[in-house]
């Protein structure tokens, strides 16, 4: 069983630097007025990807577990995934596994299980036994995604642990997968995305999901977002199709844990969307759709929303800052300025917040 969440006087903001010699995490304690306060670098023990700008094309690389005293971080250059206790803004290394693939991407926790995607070579989805401590992986727990080299980008579990829900960019898939009662998977119910641009998708509630779309190649500002119903089967029916973000680049998309509002991060217009959710998984503009503008050339990439829903950060690889924005009543952002100091475009990839 995992430990109760950890306290503090706000909570923190954890930042992932993929740095191809030594991946480290940045954290930051979380003030009461959102504003942010360095706290720290922790090795994950292990090598990053390196790159420039969104090098990993994921969502998930840096992941808290459902409690948020874990921790979760894919090192893609070595192959292997690390876990850190959190007690407030601090982490302690626990426990450093393989993937069981190549180029892990993203990872995400339910409950005693973990699920890590691996992008590289025959894409996969390994599962793994977590005690609150150590990773194992589960025997004969792989599987396969559609193709070598599809772009796996993104993996969401459903709030009650039965489906497991997996992008892949480059055929536009949306890949449902029934978990069975030991944690390991089903065969895949391959969904050929009706909207261009597959990239995230994220459990909104227990059959819905949310899903970013970068939209047509060469399109300007032709981001979008959807939400599908999920059937038990895996089967995905739109409920929402390609509500436009008026934004470009839309890869990313956060939740705000009270389930009113979804964000989506627009990398290439420098914007934040915003975006009621309805009872019934419908999709609806807050205000005039942009919620949220960074500064010109922040290059937002992934996005990470507080664990009380006041507050949203973005990690802006063009500039080197996290982004901090407070969540009004009516779900509009108001831009509380920046925190942090590291290189601009040098890698960085992957934000969680509580």
């Amino acid at each position: 069983m995992l430990s109760a969440a950890p306290s503090g006087k706000g909570g923190a903001v954890f930042v992932m630097t993929n740095a191809a010699d030594r991946n480290e995490i940045i954290a930051f304690e979380r003030n009461s007025d959102g504003s942010l306060t360095d706290a720290g670098r922790y090795r994950a023990e292990g090598r990053g990807s390196g790159g420039v700008t969104d090098p990993l094309q994921s969502q998930g690389s840096l992941t808290l577990s459902q409690d948020r005293s874990v921790l979760f971080a894919v090192n893609a250059g070595s192959g292997t995934v690390a876990a850190f206790r959190v007690r407030n803004a601090s982490l302690r290394f626990m426990d450093k596994v393989p993937s069981g693939g190549a180029e892990p991407v993203a990872v995400v926790q339910w409950n005693n299980r973990v699920y890590v995607l691996n992008t590289g070579g025959p894409g996969s989805v390994v599962v793994f036994r977590f005690d609150g401590s150590n990773l194992k992986q589960i025997p004969d727990s792989t599987v396969f995604l559609t193709g070598n080299t599809s772009g796996a980008s993104s993996l969401s579990v459903s709030p009650d642990g039965k489906l497991l829900v997996v992008t892949e960019r480059t055929p536009n898939n949306i890949d449902i997968f029934p978990i069975k009662n030991d944690g390991t998977l089903s065969p895949v119910a391959v969904n050929h995305g009706p909207a261009p641009g597959v990239f995230s998708a994220t459990f909104a509630s227990v059959r819905t999901i949310v899903v970013s779309e970068t939209g047509p190649a060469g399109a300007t500002n032709g981001s979008t977002m959807s939400s599908y119903a999920v059937s038990a089967t895996g089967a995905v029916s739109a409920i929402t199709l390609g509500i436009p973000t008026l934004g470009a680049a839309n890869c990313w998309n956060a939740i705000t844990p009270n389930g009113k509002w979804v964000y989506a991060s627009n990398a290439g217009s420098a914007t934040i969307s915003g975006f009621a959710i309805g009872n019934n998984g419908s999709l609806t503009p807050i205000g005039g759709t942009i919620a949220g503008v960074n500064p010109a050339g922040s290059t937002n990439l992934d996005i990470a929303i507080s664990a009380d829903s006041k507050f949203l950060y973005s990690l802006n690889s063009g500039t080197g800052k996290v982004g901090i924005f407070a969540i009004g009543e009516d779900g509009l952002l108001s831009n509380l300025g920046d925190a942090g100091d590291f290189p601009p475009s040098t890698g960085f990839n992957g934000i969680a917040a509580y």
